[in-house]
């Protein structure tokens, strides 16, 4: 690489946005503190004064590429951000990878597609009426890679409907100037489209017409396990106890197939934002834009990019490119975190010290006594705590440092199902015991009433 090529590269970084800065200073600092360099280098810094340690470190070759994108949903704080790093041995590979970012994706053709029958291929005229022209007042949400529309089909042959007839899609449009998005656009229509389970959302159709690139879903009408627990408002309730073990045991659900697969599927990108809930609150995995096949073989782990969303994936990943089904697992973990606390898996909002939910939380999971300080205050008096404390211990598990150390998603399965079965027990216990306490009482009532009739109280007698 010559000093043209770096010079264009740095020209890119010093343009980033603030946020992308904090982010790029942070695998900087991770980098740096695995490299050896005395941590009082980098320790106390700003974002900005770290990013330029960044650029200083870049021609020693210590650093690593990144990609940064923060994701555009409204429904979002900006704490999570979407990234992309290229791994060490990429990076060792080959230099060029480190331009490759700025080149758009060239047009494909179907023949990328596994013969998926169940598939429709739409046509782009038809989706442009589905969705009312993708009017503004259309979109369910917008993400990475592009905005999600609501539409209507005709439920037999699929043909654009009248808004508010017919069969309910979401449609997701995929931004033309997207980076990489037709690599992510294929991975899902080549998973989604050959794999069919009751915790993967279904994928009815594509449109790849042109330039368009479009994907059609089934419509989850409860939306984003994210809106439910952080979003405020008259529309979203904070979820029960009760629902929250079945949508954590539902996704859990999803994520067991995966890697049970006959080809192992990494799913990659697990978090509260792509966990969707349908009328009845079953939980269904979306986005498979980063999924990736397992290893096969004798092989124990995958190296590739590093890419998910800050926050959720698993640290070993982070520092290696090495990617297991454990990195789910600990993704899960963060999820089943977020879930029990109410609370972001990144959050500058709250006091420091706080801001990194996994640190913050650690030190109380374990804890029977100390809890409480983890556990969301508006699920008061809807959990036993030897419930909660079995739920808090299975997400320590899942966001143990050691990968071997974390449960399977089949180990996970097994356990939640168990405090399901459990939370059923105490819910009957509860009634029945309700139901007694109210013939003590009837029974009480009516031996009181027996008593004044038999012997009535003497009269006041007058002074």
């Amino acid at each position: 690489m010559d000093f043209e090529e770096i010079g264009k590269i740095l020209g890119n970084l010093m343009t980033t946005s603030t946020s992308e800065q904090s982010i790029y200073a942070h695998l900087h600092i991770e980098r740096v503190r695995r490299s050896g360099i005395p941590s009082s280098s980098y320790l106390h810094s700003t974002p900005t004064e770290n990013l330029e340690r960044w650029i200083l470190f870049f021609p020693m070759g210590i650093c690593l590429s990144v990609r940064v994108k923060a994701e555009s949903s409204p429904t979002r704080t900006g704490e999570n951000s979407k990234f992309e790093r290229t791994s060490g041995s990429d990076v060792s590979n080959s230099s060029s990878k480190f331009l490759s970012v700025s080149v758009p994706p060239t047009p494909r053709s179907e023949d990328e597609i596994l013969q998926a029958s169940n598939l429709k291929n739409f046509n782009f005229a038809d989706l442009k009426i589905a969705t009312r022209n993708f009017r503004p007042d259309s979109v369910l949400g917008e993400g990475g890679f592009g905005s999600v529309f609501k539409g209507w089909i005709d439920e037999n042959s699929f043909a654009a409907a009248k808004a508010g007839t017919g069969m309910v899609i979401a449609v997701k449009r995929l931004h033309q100037e997207s980076f990489q998005g037709h690599r992510e656009w294929l991975a899902e229509v080549n998973y989604l489209g050959q794999f069919s389970h009751p915790h993967l959302v279904k994928l009815v159709g594509y449109c790849l017409e042109d330039e368009h690139r479009l994907l059609v879903y089934e419509f989850m009408p409860r939306g984003s396990l994210e809106n439910h627990l952080f979003r405020r408002g008259s529309y979203f309730q904070p979820l029960s106890w009760s629902l929250r073990l079945k949508v954590a045991l539902g996704a859990a659900k999803g994520l067991a197939f995966l890697h049970n697969a006959e080809t192992k599927v990494i799913y990659r990108d697990l978090k509260t934002s792509n966990i969707l809930l349908d009328s009845n609150y079953n939980a269904k995995l979306s986005d498979f834009g980063l999924a990736k096949d397992g290893p096969t073989g004798d092989k124990s782990h995958v190296s590739t990019r590093v890419m998910g969303t800050y926050g959720y994936a698993a640290p070993e990943y982070l520092a290696t490119g090495h990617l297991t089904a454990r990195s789910d697992v600990y993704s899960y973990g963060v999820v089943l975190l977020e879930m029990i606390s109410g609370r972001r898996a990144i959050d500058k909002n709250k006091p420091s010290g706080e801001h990194k939910l996994v640190e913050w939380a650690k030190p109380y999971l374990a804890n029977k006594r100390k809890l409480f300080r983890v556990l969301d205050n508006r699920l008061e008096g809807q959990y036993s705590m030897d419930v909660a404390h079995r739920v808090a211990t299975l997400a320590l598990r899942c966001i143990c440092i050691e990968p071997k150390l974390r449960p399977t998603m089949d180990e996970i399965v097994k356990e939640l199902e168990q405090l399901q079965d459990l939370k059923n027990v105490e819910n009957i216990s509860s009634k029945m015991s309700n139901r007694q306490r109210q013939r003590r009482r009837s029974t009480g009532d009516a031996i009181d009433k027996n008593a004044v009739a038999a012997y009535p109280r003497p009269s006041a007698s007058p002074l």
